[in-house]
This record gives C-alpha cells, sequence and structure tokens, in this order.
C-alpha cells in the first residue's frame, strides 16, 4: 500500500461511519414514530385498520431489505418522483424499521395483563386515556430491552444501503479496497468498526433486559 497508510484507511472509513449512524439514528426515530402509530392503530381494535396494519407488517417481515431499497430507489422515479440515495436509504430503512418495531411493541402491549383493560375501563377511562396513563406506562419496561436490541438490526441494515449508491461504512469499505487492493485490511478495519457501534447497543440491550426482569419480579 504504498499510497495509502493504515490510518488513511481508517480515517477515511471513521468518516463514512458517521453516515452510517446519522442514518441508522434517522430511520430509528422515523421508525419509531410509524411504528408507534401503527400500533395504535393496531391495538384500537378496527377489524379493517388490523388487517391492513397486519399486512404492512408482513410485507416488510417477509422481503428482503434490499428489494425494498430497489422499489424505494427505482420504483419511484417511475411516477415521477426522483430521489437521491439518501432519502431512497432512509425511506427504506423507516420502513423496514417501522414494520418490526409494531411487531415488538404489540407482543408488549398484549403481555400487560387483560385485568389491566379492565380496570380502566371501569374507571371511565377511553382508549387514549387507557394507552396513555395505564397500558403505555407497563409495557415500556417490557419493550425497551428488545428496542434497543433491534437497534442492533438497523446499524447493521445499513450496510445493504451500498446497493444504491449511498456511501455509508461499507460502500467506503468498497471504494477503498478498489483504490489499495488489500481487501482484507480494509474490510478489517470495516469490521471493527461495526463492532464498536453495534457491540455497546448490545451490552446495554442485555443490561436492561437484566434490570426490567429484576423490577419485574
Amino acid at each position: 500500500m504504498p499510497e495509502f497508510t493504515l490510518w488513511d484507511i481508517v480515517h477515511n472509513l471513521l468518516l463514512a461511519a458517521r453516515w452510517t449512524v446519522l442514518l441508522s439514528l434517522v430511520a430509528f426515530v422515523l421508525g419509531s414514530i410509524v411504528g408507534l402509530a401503527l400500533l395504535l392503530v393496531r391495538t384500537a381494535g378496527n377489524r379493517w385498520a388490523v388487517r391492513v396494519v397486519r399486512g404492512y407488517v408482513e410485507l416488510f417481515q417477509g422481503t428482503p431489505l434490499l428489494m425494498q431499497l430497489f422499489i424505494v430507489f427505482f420504483g419511484l422515479p417511475l411516477i415521477g418522483i426522483d430521489v437521491s440515495p439518501w432519502v431512497a436509504a432512509t425511506f427504506g430503512l423507516t420502513l423496514f424499521t417501522s414494520a418490526f418495531l409494531t411487531e415488538i411493541w404489540r407482543g408488549c402491549v398484549e403481555s400487560v395483563a387483560k385485568g389491566q383493560w379492565e380496570a380502566s375501563t371501569a374507571l371511565g377511562m377511553n382508549f387514549t386515556q387507557q394507552m396513555r396513563y395505564v397500558i403505555l406506562p407497563q409495557a415500556l419496561r417490557i419493550a425497551v430491552p428488545p428496542t434497543v436490541g433491534f437497534s442492533v438490526q438497523v446499524v447493521k441494515g445499513t450496510a445493504v444501503t451500498s446497493i444504491i449508491g449511498f456511501i455509508e461504512l461499507t460502500k467506503a469499505g468498497t471504494m477503498i479496497t478498489n483504490a489499495t487492493y488489500a481487501p482484507f485490511t480494509v474490510y478489517g478495519c470495516v469490521a471493527v468498526l461495526y463492532f464498536l457501534i453495534c457491540y455497546p447497543l448490545s451490552l446495554y440491550a442485555r443490561y436492561l433486559e437484566g434490570k426490567f426482569r429484576h423490577v419485574t419480579r
């Protein structure tokens, strides 16, 4: 590697890692907002709304993220909507994230004892009040660990966006490899950086799981 030192490789990968982290954060926040809205719609009990949300979840859980990104990036221009790789990556990952979070949170809400619903109904609460004051606070303790754990999957999912030209950690690794002809060194550094991003999240999810398990006993 006469033109690139190890520091040059790491420095360029760190610059690209910023976009990996930013894309993960944006997709997770937007996916959480959409997922919460879908959860409320599904929990409200309207039969047709439940079917629509269930179909949405099954669609995005049952198809590869790569295919979803292709449809967004190449499909929207067919109807006159041009999107950049950044917008397509954000939109695709948001849909992917929202579907999984909806299902995770649905399970957490359903784990709340049925008596809590009955008690809040007896107190004259409507659905919004039940969710806000009774159900969601209890479901939150159960939902936090798997939600944090899923954030690791979102970070790793950003690697797929390199296929549509978004320059994040994996794409930068490919570009640097083409310039240095040192794939082992470059992708080794890429793997280490992914580990440094994801491992703390995994540890935190494990910590929260143990903490909330202790609290609920």
